[in-house]
């Protein structure tokens, strides 16, 4: 056959990610992206026309189970009726429930963590239509050494010595991962997994003990996310108070930011997940000192009665609690602190959630997310006596969602008159409430005390910034827990 009469190459597979949960998900289908475009897939924003719809579940609570299995059985529609000829479960819902998940959803093809390392291949064969036995779950807790000696002994240097020997990106291999959303953001995962043993939380079963990324591993993520248009990193785990412990040296994280700031490109560093039990003076010295480091502390209170804590399984109370946010605002008094509260646990008592009050009323939050407690499997909490009826959770978390609102929304107008430097992320015109008092808005982006997706953010009036620019603007309303700022030369 004469190369004119060559067949023409078979086209690249397709793949759609769809990512529910967190932004740890976020990272994990990155890489999973990376390592599929490296292998030769095209990867698709719309999965009606993808050849494969890979659905990066979340399992952490029910809504969340729901909101996968939701996303899955629409996948399997397009399954049926287009042009997707595989639907392909991975993540937390199926490294969770496995064999139980594909029983119950056999139009997809359940996947496991360790299958990440083979994921190309685990999607060809979907496509085939081979048969996939999945994984049996287990408790992942019991596979990684804990040890900070056994886990170190395979490491050429220390975690310091790496950073002090640090040169650039070009010392190291590129990352394995793959941008799905552009924009000024990004997350960068410090660790996986978690050595904490909540009452409630089933997460350190099926994501495992906790694991440190080496510190010149991330320095070289974050120099290639800054390359790629990264203005802001977003440092996540779950437990980034932890960063380094495993690697033995528990200040890392301290260590670390400094080394992130100094990356050609980046504007903001922020760190997610902050346990309150872990902070320590230096580190909050680091996260209100160090430039480029915003002040911001995401920390996972939960509850601030001293008995819900105990079982729980949980450390603290109101008056230390108060106390620590006392310690950051000493240092910052304008830093962004927020928090995530559950209603409703076995045992909470009136007086449990007048204490909560306290706290709440106390602290000053800029946001705080409000949950009512429910059963998850596999928990100790699950089998605690003393549950509160489901009526009465919901009932406390509608209380507690509206003093929070109440609060939250008075710290915003706070800030009223105060200058804030806002990252912008998007400066499309549109519409907003108070358009016709403050006047039309150019951008929307968000100040130092916004995280992106779980707090407000910042309406800009005036000028033409642009996209990833970071522009100072003052602040003159609100729209509950959301800045109405104008830039300079609007009167």
């Amino acid at each position: 056959m004469s190369p004119a009469e060559a067949p023409p190459p078979p086209a690249a597979p397709t793949v759609a990610l769809v990512t529910l949960g967190c932004q740890r998900n976020e990272v994990d289908s990155e890489e999973l992206a990376g390592r599929l475009a490296a292998d030769g897939w095209t990867l698709t924003a719309e999965a009606e026309d993808a050849d494969v719809v890979m659905v990066n579940t979340c399992g952490f609570v029910e809504a969340a189970k729901k909101d996968s299995i939701d996303t899955l059985l629409a996948a399997a529609d397009l399954k049926d009726g287009g042009k997707a000829r595989a639907v392909v479960a991975v993540g937390c819902l199926a490294e969770r429930y496995g064999t139980e998940l594909a029983d119950a959803l056999p139009e997809a093809t359940v996947l496991g963590f360790d299958d990440y390392t083979a994921i190309s291949e685990r999607l060809q064969a979907a496509m085939r239509g081979d048969a996939h036995a999945p994984h049996v779950p287990r408790d992942r807790r019991a596979l990684l050494p804990i040890s900070p000696v056994e886990r170190q002994a395979t490491a050429p240097t220390t975690a310091v010595e790496e950073l002090s020997a640090w040169t650039g990106p070009a010392s190291g291999p590129r990352p394995l991962r793959a941008r799905l959303e552009g924009g000024p953001v990004a997350p960068l995962k410090l660790a996986s997994g978690c050595d904490r043993r909540c009452s409630f939380c089933a997460i350190p079963s099926f994501r495992g003990a906790f694991v440190s990324r080496r510190p010149a591993e991330l320095l070289a993520e974050a120099a290639w996310l800054a390359e790629s248009g990264v203005r802001e990193l977003v440092l996540v785990s779950e437990n980034s108070t932890s960063y380094g412990k495993d690697l033995g040296e528990l200040r890392l994280l301290e260590l670390l930011l400094p080394k992130l700031a100094e990356v050609d490109g980046l504007e903001r560093v922020r760190v997610n997940y902050l346990q309150p039990a872990e902070m320590r003076p230096s580190l909050i010295e680091a996260l209100t000192a160090t430039p480029k480091v915003v002040p911001y502390f995401d920390l996972s209170f939960q509850h601030s009665s001293a008995d819900v804590l105990r079982r729980m399984r949980r450390f603290g109370d109101t008056d230390r609690f108060l106390g620590l946010i006392e310690q950051i605002r000493v240092r910052a008094p304008r830093a962004g602190i927020r928090t995530n509260v559950i209603v409703g646990f076995p045992g909470e008592t009136e007086a449990d959630l007048i204490e909560l009050e306290r706290f709440l009323i106390g602290a000053r939050l800029d946001t705080v997310g409000v949950f009512g407690y429910s059963d998850e499997d596999g928990t100790e909490a699950a089998n605690l006596d003393g549950k509160v009826d489901p009526d009465e959770v919901r009932a406390r978390v509608e209380h507690i969602t509206r003093l929070v609102e109440e609060l939250t929304n008075a710290r915003a107008e706070d800030r009223i008159g105060e200058q804030v430097a806002v990252l912008v992320e998007e400066n499309d015109a549109f519409r907003y409430p108070g358009a016709d008092e403050h006047g039309e808005a150019s951008a929307e982006g968000r100040a130092a005390h916004q995280a992106p997706e779980v707090d407000g953010s910042t309406i800009l009036i005036g000028g033409e910034p642009e996209v990833g620019q970071i522009v100072t603007a003052t602040v003159v309303g609100t729209d509950g827990v959301d800045l109405i700022a104008t830039l300079p030369g609007v009167s």
